[in-house]
């Protein structure tokens, strides 16, 4: 047996029994996104991509991306290394400014892989980035929660193990993320050996790395090699983790040291510019959709400068602001068309792409945070995108990480899930029969079709009341988020931790105590 079969057989170990998929769990699970069962599959997409740009509009934004890499360029700030790959891959680099030849970084990425395996410690659970693939990933950063009381608050470490046993439950969240929330109670210097931690310990999903510093990066790597083995995380990607461009058009230590870090250890970053329109780019579409792809060329052609073949993703966060306030926005249309231009500018480049999510700027969630939220998801799946941060608890602008906001959120990914099936065109899907056996002027609700398919034919949400006036009134007049917080609670208390081999669960602890003890603590 190869060593890299080996280690999947041994993580295999002892998980079959509450993840395993079959049975009437999955049947469940696959007609509704609220059971904490038997866990779905990344979507694999039955229905064709949305896109808002024909040849000529695409051309014409590649080529103005190619001018304001060759005449304006990108800063690479305090790096020299960085600089120094630049200056030897043959850009003209002055001071901290990199002015690319035409075609220079589209030639480096050649090397990229257009499709990539993630893999979970569950090899169950692993997913597929790129492709007709899917992939939904729980809320990113926010500093905030609101809790099952009500309150606004500032994140604790419970709060994020809270996240990351809720995201492993949701059947219809293929991902566990990265920073869920920010745990503010344990020291910055500190906590991302506690976050990367939890996600192994409390969850079986893949996840992602810590990005603040380029030595927590290190430290994710080599937790993840307690993990899976030293050999297999070189050779195969287990963290897919967020590298951020200042824009506009600035990437910055922090970035640049991360995604070495994760670069030439084989490991995937999403090179991400973060827009908020009218204030970090253009207000206009075309504008910011020129300067997202110069960007996104920029970093994700510089990891192939640290190691060639590295997995890298053409991210977009892109969110318009008001223009009275300044605030962002989200939900809106531009922000969509901008991300549907995306996605098809990454498929010419033969990269998989990350965007969208459940986005929402409201305060608490109501129905401005539902109807944001569906407008920023629908476009996200029509989209055709690969990986999807933030498809669960956000709010706020991101500024918090919300209970029940959580809940209904992963209800509404269990009905995208549903959808990106498309349509069922089998012999049972036809359903030739049932109009044969009903016929003119009857009824098919006792017919030999609907009892066979009647457990499965439609998405049962776990959050909407769908019952009669009267009943609603008999069950105590709750709301959807009031439903939602009594399914956080009722899934919280039900929570079981999937196998972890205790000689890893001893080395990680051994690790994250010696590395906490290096060091005093630092809140800045």
């Amino acid at each position: 047996m190869g060593e890299d079969a080996a280690v999947e057989q041994e993580q295999a170990g002892g998980r079959r029994g509450r993840g395993a998929s079959g049975g009437a769990a999955a049947r469940r699970a696959a007609r509704s996104g609220g059971g904490p069962g038997t866990q779905l599959t990344y979507i694999k997409r039955q229905i064709n991509v949305y896109e808002v740009l024909n040849e000529e509009g695409l051309a014409l934004i590649e080529k103005n991306a190619d001018t304001v890499l060759e005449e304006i360029g990108i800063e690479f700030r305090d790096d020299a290394e960085a600089l120094a790959l630049w200056k030897e891959a043959g850009a003209d680099v002055k001071g901290e400014r990199v002015h690319f030849p035409k075609g220079l970084c589209r030639e480096l990425l050649k090397t990229a892989p257009s499709v990539y395996t993630q893999h979970a410690r569950n090899p169950e659970r692993s997913v597929q980035i790129g492709g007709n693939a899917t992939v939904f990933a729980p809320v990113y950063g926010p500093p905030f929660v609101r809790d099952l009381d009500g309150n606004r608050r500032y994140a604790t470490i419970e709060d994020f193990r809270n996240f990351v046993k809720l995201a492993y439950m949701a059947p219809s969240i293929h991902h566990s993320g990265g920073t869920v929330c920010e745990p503010v109670d344990v020291p910055v210097n500190k906590r991302h050996l506690d976050m990367i931690y939890s996600h192994i310990k409390y969850s079986d999903k893949p996840f992602m790395g810590s990005v603040t510093a380029p030595e927590r990066a290190e430290d994710t790597v080599a937790m993840a090699k307690i993990v899976f083995g030293d050999d297999f995380v070189e050779n195969n990607t287990v963290l897919t983790s967020l590298i951020n461009a200042n824009s506009p058009m600035v990437f910055d230590e922090t970035m640049l040291g991360a995604a070495k870090v994760y670069a030439r250890h084989n490991q995937a970053c999403i090179v991400t510019p973060f827009i908020l329109a009218g204030a970090m780019s253009p207000v206009t579409v075309a504008g910011t959709l020129t300067q997202v792809l110069a960007e996104v060329l920029a970093g994700a052609s510089f990891t192939q400068l640290i190691r060639k073949g590295a997995p890298v993703l053409f991210g977009t966060f892109a969110s318009s602001i008001s223009m009275q306030s300044g605030a962002p926005t989200f939900g809106t249309p531009e922000p969509s068309l901008v991300s549907y231009g995306a996605a098809q500018l990454a498929r010419r480049l033969g990269l998989p792409f990350r965007t969208g999510g459940s986005l929402c700027a409201s305060k608490v969630p109501d129905a401005q945070a539902a109807y944001e939220s569906a407008n920023t998801l629908n476009s996200t799946l029509l989209a055709g995108t690969n990986f999807v941060l933030h498809s669960a608890g956000w709010l706020e602008g991101g500024l918090a990480s919300c209970y029940e906001k959580f809940m209904m959120d992963i209800d509404q990914l269990g009905m995208q899930q549903k959808f990106a099936e498309g349509v069922d065109l089998s012999e049972n899907g036809q359903a030739m029969d049932a109009i044969r056996q009903v016929g003119p002027g009857s009824h098919y609700l006792g017919c030999d079709h609907t009892q066979a398919n009647f457990q499965s034919a439609f998405y049962r949400s776990s959050i909407a009341d769908n019952n009669s006036y009267e009943q609603w009134l008999a069950e105590g007049q709750k709301t959807a988020p009031q439903r939602a917080n009594d399914l956080a609670r009722r899934w919280l208390e039900s929570y079981e931790a999937p196998y972890l081999d205790p000689s890893i669960d001893d080395g990680l602890k051994d690790f994250i105590a010696a590395k906490k003890a290096s060091m005093p603590d630092a809140f800045t």
